[in-house]
């Protein structure tokens, strides 16, 4: 009886790809992975809900629970009857409970396909029954979830949040601020009154941390059919790209070195 002694293939070795050594083959399959699987689904441009895991339909904030799923309906109903195959806007959410799950079950409300970018957390992240199966992805490194919003949002609709949501609004601002991506969010926080509660952008102005051009950067809404309605003028401005259209990062003409004239 003979044994066969031939040693693993590297990629076949779980051992090595779970080990720190491996560390940069698995952030480069959650990069790899998502966009093969987006790219076979033909998946185009997404209008990302943000919001609270925390937050339940009957809570004291139940009612931005239903406005998120109305909304998300609205946007998939109105997507759907788009005419042209490079604007078909799909709803993608954090896949979790709360606006998260609202969001998702408002495009499954309308049937439409919706997506869900979930990740292991010790509690309040469990994915939601409404995301498609197809479109649930499961990341282990938050930078690289966060890169997928990105990458794939023409528009954001932010509702009220704790520091998650405070940390995923503040890192679409930034691109924008800086002009990272080579194209433009939709920024629209929703709840105007929680919204200028939790962040004083004014203070802000007022203190010299960003200018009063950055607060042109978002908008404040209060209702789905108004959300709806700047989504749609905004968005209707935008050139048609080939789907799927990912957006790259870029340096900003006014950030490049300038050449020396000698």
């Amino acid at each position: 009886m003979t044994t066969d002694r031939r040693p693993r293939l590297a990629y076949e070795n779980r051992e090595f790809l779970e080990s720190d050594d491996g560390r940069a083959l698995r952030i480069l399959a959650e990069y790899l992975e998502p966009l093969r699987r987006f790219r076979r689904e033909h998946v185009q441009e997404t209008i990302v809900f943000f919001g609270s895991a925390r937050l339940r339909p009957d809570g004291p904030l139940g009612r931005y629970y239903e406005e998120a799923r109305q909304l998300a309906r609205l946007v998939t109903e109105w997507s759907k009857s788009l005419p042209s195959q490079a604007h078909r806007y799909l709803v993608c959410s954090g896949g979790g409970g709360g606006i998260m799950e609202a969001a998702n079950r408002g495009a499954s409300d309308a049937r439409g396909r919706t997506i869900g970018l979930n990740i292991g957390l010790p509690h309040e992240q469990r994915p939601n029954p409404y995301v498609t199966r197809e479109l649930l992805f499961e990341f282990h490194y938050f930078f690289m979830r966060k890169l997928w919003f990105a990458h794939l949002a023409c528009a954001l609709v932010v509702f009220p949040g704790g520091f998650g949501t405070l940390d995923e609004l503040t890192e679409i601002l930034t691109l924008q601020q800086t002009q990272k991506l080579d194209r433009r969010i939709v920024v629209l926080l929703y709840g105007s009154d929680y919204w200028k509660e939790i962040v004083n952008f004014d203070a802000l102005v007022r203190h010299g941390m960003i200018t009063t051009e950055d607060l042109r950067l978002f908008r404040y809404v209060d209702d789905p059919p108004t959300a709806l309605a700047l989504l749609q003028e905004a968005l209707a401005a935008e050139p048609e790209k080939p789907a799927p259209a990912f957006a790259s990062s870029r340096t900003p003409r006014s950030a490049r070195p300038r050449r020396s004239s000698r």
